[in-house]
């Protein structure tokens, strides 16, 4: 994962202090673009540990529709916890753990009535064209509603995507992200998104292609400073292999949403420690 530790040096190299939301502080850097070949090993982050199965339930989480917290707690995955709050909901007159129209309500059901799900369905709407108008280009998901981005605690930082077939064969996907907690987020991001192609590319019946991350607000936040420079002084590992286990029936838009963490192997994960650092809210 050198693009990982090159897009953290360039931050450092470029960017320039921030005061922010959160009240922490941040070196940013605005607009970047980094690439992977998907074929070449999956992009997980090797400096430190990533745990894949929270990448992978949150994924799925996305996908399913679902916005409450609860749920995602339940398969052990705590990442949403701090916008999930009693506080933090009750200031949208909401219940503890609804997190009102974020990802999985936007992808699947987009301008709708929250909660009624009576909106746009952009996952099914982006595999009919896939399956039926490859050459498009208009395979897009977006996770900005301007309507309702100030109705929520944190609104979508991964903010649109798009796919391209290429020669009916190759599938490869670029996104645009508003703003990325370098060190915590980015990782997750990245590999969240290749795992996207990968479940995309096989219920559609392609090969993965590449993965592009294009960037606005890129930033290290200030108290992740010395742990940034100790993940630069790691020397980067082998990629591991990602394969998809008893899946060969789950295809199309139905395959999509029933495949799970156990229809997943990624082989050859090594990696050095994991590296704690704070979130900020």
């Amino acid at each position: 994962m050198k693009q990982y530790h090159d897009l953290l040096k360039h931050i450092l190299d470029r960017g320039v202090r921030h005061k922010d939301r959160t009240g922490v502080g941040t070196i940013s850097a605005f607009g970047y673009q980094t690439r992977f070949d998907l074929r070449e090993g999956f992009p997980i982050v090797t400096t430190k540990r990533v745990p894949f199965r929270w990448v992978a339930e949150e994924l799925f989480w996305f996908l399913s529709g679902d916005t409450n917290e609860k749920n995602l707690r339940a398969r052990g995955v705590d990442i949403w916890a701090e916008w999930a709050t009693a506080e933090q909901a009750a200031k949208f007159e909401r219940c503890e753990g609804d997190l009102g129209p974020v990802y999985g309500y936007l992808w699947r059901s987009f301008g709708g009535d929250y909660p009624k799900m009576d909106g746009v369905d952009q996952i099914a709407r982006l595999i009919n064209e896939i399956e039926n108008n490859p050459n498009s280009r208009r395979l897009i998901v977006t996770g900005w509603n301007p309507e309702t981005c100030d109705e929520v605690a944190l609104p979508p930082c991964h903010t649109l995507f798009q796919f391209k077939v290429e020669n009916d064969k190759t599938l490869h996907c670029q996104l645009y992200q508003r703003s990325a907690d370098a060190f915590l987020g980015v990782p997750f991001n990245i590999s969240s998104y290749a795992l996207l192609t990968h479940l995309v590319a096989h219920s559609c019946g392609l090969e993965v292609g590449d993965f592009i991350h294009t960037f606005g607000d890129l930033h290290i936040y200030s108290n992740h400073l010395e742990q940034v420079e100790e993940l630069l002084s790691r020397e980067p590992m082998e990629l591991p292999k990602l394969e998809l286990v008893d899946a060969e029936g789950l295809k199309g838009l139905e395959g999509l949403l029933n495949l799970k963490y156990e229809n997943l192997q990624l082989i050859g994960y090594q990696s050095h420690a994991k590296i704690a650092a704070p979130v900020a809210v």
